[in-house]
């Protein structure tokens, strides 16, 4: 696996379009991942974390007219008691971006969502993947986290610093988990009530930590639709990002052209 939660044949699992998805939408609830919107740096160096602007809307106007609504995680374990298919909408380390072209759409839409934020790095930059070789990226501030509140979306915790939590000694992690809730606590004047493990990065000693911590819920990297079955401290997800040029994944998501290619190809 890699540090997303996915392996790297495995792009038929991320979304960028309803269609291939729709059986899968139906047995539970599921919860897509966002990152950045907008434009992509030039020298980003993971490029699927950009969904553009103009997909991120289409996204949402096909699921707007598929007739899904949106839940709060904390519903999340309720499916089934929801007449309507429904979705949850995250988005992962609190950009600027997500503001200046996510809030429109969203609101079109009637959709709200959760930004789970690194609390010590609110209106600063992405430092832990500039660390890694990454673009600069602007973080929200703390007004453009208030209009997000005031637009009707949540926030939740993504740590102060987004570590590696299991490679922390057990007290440097706890102290990620308790004092970035506190932290975002005091600065917003709410309750955070859940969580999001960096990188996908977690075991049953970091579990424990945001159980204790008074969490109500934690988001994984891995793959899949939510059940009444499954975890809250344990809930999937799947990546948005934009279609993939990758051939085989074309051929798997257009039979026709599929035929074609075969016909086409050389006898061996």
């Amino acid at each position: 696996m890699n540090q997303h939660g996915t392996t790297p044949d495995s792009v038929s699992h991320y979304y960028s379009s309803l269609r291939g998805f729709e059986k899968l939408f139906q047995s539970g609830v599921p919860i897509l991942t966002y990152h950045k919107l907008g434009p992509r740096r030039r020298k980003a160096r993971i490029k699927g974390l950009y969904v553009s602007g103009s997909l991120f809307t289409r996204q949402l106007d096909e699921l707007s007219r598929a007739r899904f609504v949106t839940q709060p995680l904390k519903k999340v374990s309720q499916v089934g008691q929801v007449n309507q298919p429904s979705i949850v909408l995250t988005f992962d380390d609190g950009f600027r971006s997500v503001v200046e072209f996510g809030l429109e759409p969203l609101a079109a839409n009637r959709y709200r969502a959760i930004q789970f934020l690194v609390a010590d790095l609110i209106g600063r930059t992405n430092e832990w993947e500039q660390k890694e070789g990454g673009a600069p990226e602007p973080l929200m501030d703390a007004a453009q986290v208030s209009e997000w509140l005031a637009a009707g979306h949540e926030i939740g915790s993504h740590t102060l610093k987004h570590p590696w939590l299991t490679r922390l000694p057990a007290r440097e992690a706890r102290e990620e988990i308790v004092a970035s809730k506190k932290k975002l606590e005091d600065l917003f004047g709410l309750t955070v009530e859940h969580f999001c493990y960096p990188y996908g990065d977690w075991n049953e000693t970091v579990r424990d930590m945001v159980i204790e911590a008074g969490y109500q819920s934690a988001c994984t990297t891995e793959f899949g639709i939510n059940t009444p079955n499954t975890s809250p401290f344990a809930f999937k997800r799947i990546t948005a990002r934009y279609p993939s040029r990758n051939l085989k994944a074309w051929l798997a998501r257009w039979p026709l052209l599929k035929s074609v290619f075969l016909r086409l190809r050389p006898e061996p």
